[in-house]
Order: C-alpha cells, then structure tokens, then sequence
C-alpha cells in the first residue's frame, strides 16, 4: 500500500508480470521449455491505466489476453485487467508490448514453431490486431 492507503502503483506491474509468466506456462510455455530452446519475452513497453482505487482486503483477479501479433509471433502485445472482486468493477489496465530474443545470442528473434502456434492460438482481446 501506499501513503494513501491503496495499491502502490509498481505492484500493479508486478501483478501483470506474474499474470504473463502463469499465461505462458498454462498455454505450453514453461520457464524451463524457454531455456531449452534460448528464447525469452522483453518488454518495450508497459503502461498502465488507473481506474479504480485497490484498498486493503480488496480481493483481486487479472485476465491476459494478447491484443496484438505479428504472423511471426517475432512482437506481441498482452493487454491484462486487474479486476475488483466484490464489484466487478476494472481497477487498472496494462497494456505490455514485447518481442523475443535469443538468449545466446542476446538479439531479437523469430521464435521457434512451437511459440508462434502457442501465440496463435492464445486467448486474444475483442479488438486483437494481427501486425
């Protein structure tokens, strides 16, 4: 919490960046699977948007979706909603943009095949853009 009693602003990036891992890992993806093939996520972008006040004791629950992909998977775009339990009510938007890299090589990359079906076939938001 913050000095005004609500949600200090980095946990919300700290939600979304959890959210993303979990998103990942539940459609294939496993940390471990993402070392064995030398690929990782980086992020160019994260924003977010403050909607409604997160106060103690206020359960929450996130959604990910991806909002944008190129037909190579090589960027993405994840949006996620952090939303109010008792109300329903949307607390926060984070829209990430990001693309792989090639952890030997430390460059951006195509990832392999089997990232870019995953992508694919991931859950994406009502307004998804193909790039």
């Amino acid at each position: 919490m913050d000095p005004n009693f609500h949600l200090r602003h980095s946990v919300y990036y700290d939600f979304a960046a959890t959210a993303r891992v979990e998103f990942l890992s539940a459609h294939g993806l496993s940390t471990h699977t993402m070392i064995e093939q030398h690929v990782g996520p980086i992020l160019f972008r994260e924003e977010a948007i403050f909607r409604k006040e997160v106060r103690p004791g206020d359960q929450l629950y996130i959604t990910t979706a991806i909002s944008k992909l190129r037909h190579d998977a090589s960027r993405f775009s994840f949006r996620h909603e952090l939303i109010r339990e008792r109300d329903g009510a949307v607390c926060a938007i984070m829209n990430i943009d990001g693309a792989w890299i090639d952890t030997q090589m430390r460059k951006l990359a195509v990832p392999p095949a089997s990232i870019v079906a995953l992508m694919e076939g991931a859950p994406k938001t009502a307004d998804f853009v193909w790039e």
